[in-house]
């Protein structure tokens, strides 16, 4: 299972909300705080400009929102790596999974979406829902070196300042999670495994991807529902 469009209303994340705080993970952001980082980070858009949006995890191969154009993209100063904790979605607190965030230092190779002016805002606003659930992520405009040339794009990079956050890990130590890790959106698993099929079909190889991978393939898979809590579990009535 994936996130779907259909999935990402105000209701939706209200009822992700209320499972947040009762089972005490932390304050995920209320959707007034959402809109103004959204507001802010437009802000600096001139009227009827096209916006683009870069993605290195998920977005490569379930963007989700409407596009006019795709480019693969380079980005300097900021690197791909499993950099914090999840244990909602494709991990549970028993379990807690981990999670692709864009962090300080290096460069990374992923594909650059242009949003159509008139459909960017309603459009991010998906996103938005989307990647700041919690906080974990802060939106910033970076400078994508394409095959067109250079463009200025959005992208979402790990906030430091997180309790999720867990800073680089051991490839060892990562795989070991990522092996079992799984919840309502299905496993760690199957998202690095997406992720790095996506990207190699797009001609990007990512070495410490590729090495996390390999590791992962190495350890047997768990039994379907172990891993979860039993409120993350499909089967549960």
């Amino acid at each position: 299972m994936s996130i779907r469009r259909e999935d990402l209303t105000p209701e939706s994340l209200a009822r992700i909300a209320a499972q947040m705080r009762e089972k005490g993970m932390l304050e995920p952001l209320t959707q007034e705080e959402r809109e103004r980082s959204l507001r802010e980070t437009l802000s600096s858009v001139p009227p009827g400009e096209d916006v683009w949006l870069f993605g290195y995890g998920s977005l490569v191969w379930n963007p989700l929102i409407r596009y006019a154009e795709k480019r693969v993209a380079l980005v300097r100063g900021y690197h791909r790596r499993y950099c914090f904790w999840v244990r909602l979605g494709r991990g549970s607190p028993e379990e807690p999974g981990l999670m692709l965030g864009l962090d300080r230092g290096g460069s990374c190779k992923g594909v650059a979406f242009r949003i159509a002016a008139a459909e960017a805002e309603a459009e991010l606003r998906l996103v938005w829902m989307r990647e700041m659930l919690s906080g974990v992520y802060r939106p910033r405009w970076m400078t994508g070196q394409t095959s067109g040339g250079p463009i200025r794009a959005v992208a979402f990079v790990v906030n430091r300042a997180h309790r999720l956050y867990c800073g680089a890990l051991p490839p060892e130590t990562a795989a070991k999670h990522l092996a079992r890790a799984r919840g309502r959106l299905g496993s760690c698993r199957e998202y690095l495994e997406n992720t790095v099929t996506h990207l190699e079909e797009l001609g990007v190889r990512d070495s410490y991807l590729t090495r996390i991978h390999r590791l992962v393939q190495a350890i047997p898979a768990p039994p379907d529902g172990e891993g979860q809590s039993p409120a993350d579990r499909p089967d549960r009535r």
